[in-house]
Formats: C-alpha cells, sequence, structure tokens
C-alpha cells in the first residue's frame, strides 16, 4: 500500500491528511491500515480516560493500583511508538527529547 502524509495531534486525537490549525503536532507517512490501527490506539485511549475520569471520583483507590490509568498510559506509549515509527525527522526527535518510550523502544 502507498504511504500518506498525515498531519497528527495527540492531544485531540486527530490524524488528517489536510493541515489546519494546529494539528501538525507530528507529521507521519502512513499507509491506510497503518492510519486505522493508529486511530484504535487513540480510540482506546479516549476510552480509558473515560473511565479514568470516573475512578477519579473514588477517592480511596490510588492511582497506582488502577487498571484503567494502566491501560491509559500503555496506550499512550504505543502510540507514540508507532508515531516514531512512522515519522518525519522531526517527529522522531520531538519523541527522543520527550522521552517517553525510552531507549529500547528506538
Amino acid at each position: 500500500m502507498e504511504k500518506k502524509k498525515y498531519y497528527v495531534n495527540v492531544g485531540s486525537g486527530e490524524i488528517s491528511q489536510v493541515k489546519y490549525d494546529n494539528n501538525e503536532e507530528f507529521i507521519i507517512h502512513a499507509t491506510e491500515d497503518e492510519v486505522i490501527f493508529l486511530r484504535e490506539k487513540f480510540n482506546n485511549m479516549h476510552d480509558a480516560g473515560i473511565r479514568t475520569f470516573f475512578r477519579a471520583h473514588v477517592p480511596i483507590m490510588s492511582y497506582h493500583n488502577d487498571q484503567s490509568n494502566d491501560s491509559y498510559d500503555a496506550g499512550l506509549q504505543q502510540a507514540y511508538q508507532m508515531l516514531y515509527e512512522l515519522g518525519d525527522e522531526q517527529a522522531k526527535a520531538h519523541i527522543k527529547d520527550m522521552g517517553i518510550l525510552g531507549d529500547t523502544h528506538m
């Protein structure tokens, strides 16, 4: 499959072939299947985020013992791993500077 250029904003979960506003947080080159897989990662993070919102209102449950938080964190790391693999040089440098993946994932 042919790779196309996409603009990605992790905060909003946006993946677009059209650059506008501030959607160019990361630029990737991906096939349609890779974009679908990345979209699934973002959707899973969104779902886990909603679960953590409701969990946050239960004061007796600590953050480090919460499956929803673990799911969100794992999804975020997996999304950044994909962005690193598919990203342009600027995206790779930015993710590397963030230190979110550690040395073993790059």
